[in-house]
């Protein structure tokens, strides 16, 4: 891991990041929760352009390692990032879990949105996809992979297991993302943070019992794209539902590709990160 370029406060709410390129600034917004930054894999497309930032969600260093992991929190840390750089208005690029937070920051900060990518997210409405998401990638593993990976992540939510296991879980899985996992790329260097992963997804079930984002999405008028792999092991139909809540949100679906559309189609995620900021007149 590089050495950050920034930090953000200090103790329990350090936030550390990294910042490259120039022009437009780009707020990147990684997966998990509870998952080490991995989205340095998309910034060589992006960096020719744009001011790329990322940085590493709590529950990891360089980031702090201490709670709350809550959907609120983690928020209002993304918020102070911008803050701390001295940005009133960013571009948001949201994947995964990542794309879920930058839903949330559509309702909560809008303000400080000037446009948002969302890429393959867990959805906003009913579970967002969460229990297709492991029904689907335990049919495209071998029985026994996809019976340990799915003792793994039952213990891991109950804030249980060691960290050892999660990355064994993280292996067996990985190449089912993928539109064809015999092609899938070698996953990078992940690290997880078991008590992020369980207690962020704990607030983010709370928010869906509560129908937050169901409530809060159809006042943004902030432009927005989703970004679906058509093979991604989330069903496309979330993401659909997702984009319908978005007053002019435009839905964008990608062939032969899974879960990593950057790597899966190289090029894409760019091309309509560039669209989008042409729509909202950027």
């Amino acid at each position: 891991m590089s050495t950050p370029d920034f930090e953000v406060g200090s103790g329990d709410d350090r936030i550390a990041g990294w910042r490259s390129g120039a022009g437009p600034a780009v707020l990147l917004l990684h997966g998990g929760p509870g998952l080490s930054e991995y989205m340095d894999s998309l910034e060589p497309e992006l960096v020719d352009g744009y001011t790329v930032v990322r940085y590493q969600q709590r529950g990891l260093d360089p980031s702090t390692l201490a709670g709350p992991f809550d959907v609120a929190s983690q928020a209002k840390d993304a918020i102070a990032v911008l803050d701390h750089l001295g940005y009133d208005r960013v571009t948001v690029v949201g994947h995964s879990w990542g794309g879920h937070l930058a839903l949330h920051l559509l309702t909560l900060y809008p303000e400080r949105l000037a446009a948002a990518l969302i890429i393959d997210p867990l959805g906003a409405v009913a579970d967002g996809g969460e229990a297709d998401l492991g029904r689907i990638l335990g049919e495209r593993l071998t029985p026994e992979a996809a019976q340990r990976a799915a003792e793994i992540d039952e213990k891991a939510m109950r804030g249980e297991g060691t960290d050892l296991d999660q990355m064994e879980a993280l292996n067996l899985v990985w190449p089912a993302y993928f539109a064809d996992p015999v092609k899938a790329p070698p996953m990078p260097p992940l690290r997880i943070s078991i008590p992020a992963y369980s207690a962020t997804f704990d607030s983010i079930h709370d928010h869906f019992k509560r129908k937050s984002l169901v409530s809060g999405l159809p006042s943004c008028q902030v432009p927005t794209t989703l970004l679906l792999g058509a093979e991604s092991p989330i069903p496309n139909k979330f993401g659909i539902e997702t984009a319908a809540l978005i007053p002019g949100a435009e839905l964008r679906v990608v062939a032969d590709s899974g879960h990593f559309p950057w790597l899966e189609r190289p090029g894409v995620t760019r091309s309509e990160l560039d669209a989008l900021r042409a729509r909202a007149s950027l």
